[in-house]
């Protein structure tokens, strides 16, 4: 029997591959599109009930559907939750009926001659070009020492929390202040729990700023639009933490100083664990003093273009911390404190243990320019956190890097003429 073989195959069905498989059916070029689960099954099952977006509904761009007006969504300035997000992304497969399978993992990826050899839960096939879209948040990331827990305190990831509730009676700590581990103290905060938070080194952002939201300045301002090959940092830019702030009630910025106000117990870097006894870095003031200091360069920057263009904008007095640490101790009792549960906000690591083509660096990391591999012939990667601009790993970029791979597919360009070497 001959293989089925196809001229593009997208391994991942989310956000990012079907962008891809939109730009593809635009063009008129075969492909089909492979997704281990369902379509937006990540969204489900790896955020909490209370999340959200941070950026506002208006950046959600996936080719040829909008969220106003494709989408019909009604509150463009919003922030749409969790299970708004899933009828986005379904709405949009809905839309143009791509070739997808779910439930269809792909177990390998090999080079075979000028073409690659595709072993998926359903068979072999092969393909000319392939596209991996499965995003950049493989494996919740724990670390070892978590082992050293005793072994009835209740440990989760922030892929795995869900809401107050599950975290049973008893306080909490969070380990890691990204984005996810601040939105989840906050939602434990909101909710009556008591929250030991361990604080690292992630920056903050304002939310809103002289009468917009920061969002709506900095499109303005070209830093979504910013590439790497432009960024003062390079590829580098890549390894940064995001700064954390949510959308959660209308949007707001998130401000640890204001919780540990409201009862919150706030500790530095995580240091070790011995049993109950969990050490933490000196370095508490520091981490909030240096997430201010982002803020506030932020807001520098917004003043400048405010200045520079005439803009008519309200003026805002400079930010007052309202709390600052004193005397923290460098270790708590868990036990003590009444501690039963710990989540892990300490992210993912990426797992491409099924690609048996050498694309990747000695980190394991995709070597590619734009999404082009510089090591293999055909491939490419999307939907990767600054894949080439901010927006990359977002729904507002997303598209565009789809519509570069794909343009270098259907006009057999190798992708990397503007390659910066």
């Amino acid at each position: 029997m001959a293989i089925e073989h196809h001229t593009v195959v997208v391994v991942g069905g989310s956000q990012a591959g079907l962008s891809a498989s939109w730009c593809l059916k635009q063009r008129g070029i075969d492909h089909v599109v492979f997704e281990k689960d369902r379509v937006a099954t990540n969204w489900l099952n790896q955020r909490w009930d209370a999340f959200c977006l941070v950026t506002p509904n208006w950046q959600c761009t996936l080719p040829g559907f909008s969220y106003d007006r494709e989408f019909g969504g009604r509150d463009p300035d919003g922030f749409m939750l969790r299970d708004e997000i899933i009828a986005y992304i379904q709405a949009y497969r809905a839309r143009f009926d791509p070739p997808l399978r779910e439930q269809c993992g792909v177990r390998s990826v090999k080079r075979q001659g000028s073409a690659y050899a595709i072993e998926t839960d359903e068979g072999s096939c092969t393909a000319d070009f392939v596209i991996i879209a499965t995003g950049g948040y493989h494996r919740p990331k724990i670390p070892r020492s978590g082992g050293q827990l005793p072994a009835d305190i209740l440990q989760l990831h922030s892929s795995t929390y869900r809401n107050a509730r599950q975290t049973g009676d008893g306080a909490v700590l969070v380990i890691g202040t990204g984005q996810s581990g601040c939105q989840i103290a906050e939602d434990l905060h909101l909710e009556g729990k008591k929250v030991h938070l361990a604080v690292g080194s992630a920056p903050r952002a304002p939310r809103n700023y002289r009468g917009r939201d920061v969002t709506s300045w900095l499109v303005d301002m070209g830093h979504y639009a910013l590439t790497v090959d432009d960024h003062p940092q390079k590829e580098g830019v890549r390894r940064k933490a995001n700064h954390y702030m949510t959308g959660r009630d209308g949007g707001r910025e998130i401000d640890l100083r204001r919780f540990a106000c409201e009862g919150m117990a706030l500790h530095g870097r995580l240091k070790d664990i011995s049993g109950a006894k969990i050490g933490f870095e000196n370095n508490l003031a520091a981490n909030l003093d240096n997430a201010d200091a982002t803020a506030a360069r932020i807001k520098t920057e917004i003043d400048k273009w405010i200045a520079e263009h005439g803009i008519d904008a309200p003026v805002e007095a400079p930010y007052v911390p309202v709390w600052t640490p004193g005397g923290m101790p460098p270790a708590i009792d868990l036990e003590q404190e009444n501690i039963r549960t710990v989540i892990w906000a300490t992210g993912f690591s990426i797992d491409y243990g099924w690609l048996d083509v050498p694309v990747l660096d000695d980190s394991g990391y995709p070597d590619h320019w734009r999404g082009v591999s510089k090591r293999a012939p055909n491939l490419y990667f999307l939907g990767l956190p600054w894949l080439w601009t901010w927006g990359s790993g977002r729904f507002s970029g997303v598209g565009q890097d789809a519509a570069y791979i794909v343009a270098c597919i259907a006009e057999g360009r190798s992708g990397l003429e503007r390659r910066i070497a």
